[in-house]
């Protein structure tokens, strides 16, 4: 059963242990819930989210299991006294940080919620879809799909002309989150303006602002710089949109394959400024990321693996693309969501990672190779090797897969 190898053969049930795969057999939807005792916000969701639990959901088929970031047992079994559902045993430490990192959970409390046959990803904001449908009426809460979510008409101009979605279909979606009230934002629009007029459009690029702006009225001053569709003001898309792609800061600019539907890239941001001509529009993601000019967002959310080449002859600098490309590939195609990033030049967040890694300053001809797990607490590992082959590089992989790597802490 899927659950089992997700959580484990056995979860607990008050004081008794009980078998995973029959725990959550025929469910239709299983929540992990990852909460704590010392968390004032948890203290407050938790006796809402039971009643409701008690009231409605165990009832539509939801089983919630409660995944603790308590600092000690003793917390935990007091914590969890409270609670009418299962938990991941607190010793299951390890298990827990897998299941934090991959379902990104960068704060508590939060619900997750998983397909009960399949074990797949739901949402992530499951807090939100009990908050807003507390008898499950709803339940699973499958989001919409992104046609549902974009709808069927849009905003061509200030003066109320309206074009339909099928205009878009078949073209390489942008959607633009942005406000005028963000000075990045400011900052970034007429660059995205430029790149669009000269270059983009021709490529068969739409774009589609989506506005977090706090009037109408600004809304309306904002939209009249660009020459672009729009999702009304205030319209309940917005959201919808926002909560899909996962935006959590603006500007940010996404790119969508207008045939179906399916996400090319969530960085396009950073696409605009390394490739304002848009020679490799559409920008779908490279096994292997220029830390200075490319989409650095995985850097919070996964393992990376970075190779540092500030100091580095230009020469140089293929030859280690061309070795990690395809370890980088095969990677992917395990389903291993370790990333591949290098800098052959200072920019971007390599001084940081420097700083908070305790690297120093680069060496000339010489390339640093680490890997960086900050989902892990901010973990850090770094090679001795000073030559990037595949043999070091697979070498230092299988050390960390193997937790023979001294583990760091990041300052």
């Amino acid at each position: 059963m899927a659950f089992a190898s997700l959580l484990g053969n056995t979860l607990q049930k008050g004081t008794e242990t009980i078998s995973t795969s029959e725990a959550l057999a025929d469910k239709k939807a299983v929540a992990l819930y990852f909460s704590a005792h010392w968390c004032p916000p948890c203290r407050g969701f938790t006796p809402k989210l039971g009643q409701m639990y008690k009231d409605a959901l165990r009832e539509k088929g939801l089983e919630i299991i409660f995944v603790s970031s308590d600092r000690d047992e003793a917390a935990f079994n007091d914590y969890y006294a409270e609670q009418p559902w299962l938990a991941l045993p607190y010793e299951a430490r390890e298990l827990k940080a897998k299941l934090s990192k991959k379902f990104k959970v960068n704060g508590i409390p939060s619900l997750v919620v998983l397909d009960g046959a399949t074990g797949e990803t739901i949402t992530t904001d499951g807090r939100s879809a009990v908050m807003d449908d507390p008898t499950g009426e709803k339940l699973p809460w499958k989001p919409p799909s992104f046609w549902e979510a974009l709808g069927t008409e849009f905003l061509n101009g200030t003066e109320g002309e309206t074009v339909q979605v099928d205009a878009l279909k078949g073209k390489t979606i942008g959607l633009y989150f942005s406000a005028h009230w963000c000075p990045p934002c400011r900052g970034f629009t007429p660059a995205l303006v430029k790149a669009y007029n000269e270059h983009l459009k021709a490529k068969g690029c739409e774009i589609v602002f989506v506005s977090s702006d706090r009037s109408a009225d600004a809304f309306k001053e904002y939209y009249e710089t660009m020459p672009w569709l729009a999702i009304p003001h205030g319209d309940k898309r917005k959201e919808l949109l926002s909560s899909r792609f996962g935006v959590s800061g603006i500007p940010s600019f996404v790119l969508v394959d207008g045939e179906t539907g399916d996400t090319i890239t969530t960085g396009a941001r950073s696409n605009v400024g390394a490739d304002p001509e848009g020679v490799e529009f559409p920008w779908h993601p490279k096994p292997v990321v220029d830390l200075v000019v490319g989409d650095i967002g995985p850097l919070n959310e996964e393992t990376c693996l970075c190779v540092l080449m500030e100091q580095c002859d230009t020469a140089a600098v293929q030859p280690v693309i061309d070795v990690l490309t395809p370890i980088a590939e095969a990677t992917k195609a395990a389903g291993d969501s370790t990333c591949f990033f290098y800098a052959s030049s200072v920019g971007g967040p390599t001084e940081q990672i420097r700083k908070l890694a305790k690297l120093g300053e680069p060496s000339k001809g010489v390339p640093q190779m680490l890997l960086l797990d900050i989902p892990d607490d901010g973990a850090y590992y770094t090679s001795d090797a000073i030559e990037v082959t595949a043999e070091t590089v697979t070498a230092f992989l299988e050390a960390y897969k193997a937790k023979s790597l001294e583990r760091k802490q990041l300052a």
